[in-house]
């Protein structure tokens, strides 16, 4: 399961591939991690029509039957678009596309430390080692709720993103799912414009030489306390 993606690109970048004429998104970083439960652009169909990069944040209504506890931190990624608790959100009105440059899956290998960072180490996903654009194939909606339980009820506006069988690079670390990418703007113009019935034919397995593994962005290297000299080596 994909609960950890970066952006490394430009605002006008999005905007152009996905011929986005408003941007409400406000400043986004130069490069930035994406975790669950936080807020990352994404470009939609907005409610008068017009195509549009806003911030919303990760993780879809989580289905009733499988909540827990009192506040959703919400559903990142959708396996099962057919599952009815989806089913409302498959029209135009409420697909999005999610820019992305590379994405990360932990290892299968118990125990398995990233020395830099002393967590489960990732490995990181890329169309290239120059981590092009692309996008995933994800889904939008309004929300009324309790995402912490320290934040009490708000109104909310979130996505998610689509799923599906892993390729032979991704399924030796995942066996049993990869994101849906969409990688060029004839793709996202169909997910994003055309009927269900032609959209959901994106989500399937990317080929096997679509992506290759690239080295974790530098957002995700981290100093011991007081270690200025390795930070500055790299500024």
């Amino acid at each position: 399961m994909c609960n950890l993606y970066n952006i490394t690109t430009s605002q006008e970048a999005i905007r152009q591939w996905t011929r986005a004429l408003r941007d409400i998104a406000g400043n986004l970083e130069p490069s930035v991690d994406i975790y669950p439960n936080q807020f990352a652009p994404v470009v939609r169909n907005a409610a008068d029509g017009a195509r549009e990069l806003a911030n919303l944040r990760w993780g879809m209504p989580t289905p009733p039957e499988r909540m827990r506890g009192n506040a959703d931190s919400g559903t990142t990624n959708i396996r099962n678009p057919q599952y009815g608790h989806w089913q409302p959100f498959l029209g135009v009105e409420n697909r999005c596309v999610v820019p992305v440059t590379s994405f990360a899956e932990p290892s299968p290998t118990p125990g398995q430390k990233d020395p830099e960072t002393g967590v489960q180490k990732n490995y990181w996903f890329a169309l290239g080692e120059e981590r092009p654009l692309f996008f995933f194939a994800g889904l939008w909606t309004h929300w009324q709720g309790v995402r912490k339980v320290k934040e009490g009820p708000g109104e909310h506006e979130l996505y998610g993103f689509l799923t599906t069988k892993p390729n032979a690079l991704i399924a030796p670390i995942h066996e049993k799912a990869m994101p849906v990418i969409l990688t060029s703007p004839e793709e996202t113009e169909t997910w994003l414009s055309a009927p269900w019935s032609e959209a959901r034919k994106l989500q399937r397995t990317a080929p096997d030489d679509a992506l290759v593994i690239v080295e974790k962005p530098a957002t995700q290297i981290k100093f011991p306390a007081g270690d200025t000299d390795s930070q500055l080596s790299l500024l």
